[in-house]
């Protein structure tokens, strides 16, 4: 079952880096979700979709898949640039 590596991003409430330098590993979906229809829930049989393993950095992630055969993909976190601006460029 594929899998794949990714660094963890900052909520949309968060301004801050904290807990952001841990690395992820998820596995994908083997078969989609179906609605329940008692209730109306969706999900699946795949259990494997809530596993989510947690690393310190991308290397301890990679040596993990390869040492239980997970074929894996790591997703590299962009380059952030920072736009520095002054307080009077607002009433321009």
């Amino acid at each position: 079952m594929p899998a794949r590596i990714f660094q963890t991003p900052k909520s949309a409430m968060q301004s801050g880096k904290a807990k952001t330098d841990t690395w992820v590993l998820e596995f994908a979906r083997s078969e989609a979700l179906r609605p329940d229809p008692l209730m109306g829930w969706s999900g699946s049989g795949d259990t494997q979709s809530q596993v989510r393993l947690t690393f310190p950095d991308k290397d301890a992630a990679k040596a993990y898949a390869e040492k239980y055969g997970i074929p894996a993909r790591v997703h590299s976190t962009p380059v952030k640039g920072l736009k520095l601006q002054a307080y009077a460029d607002n009433f321009r």
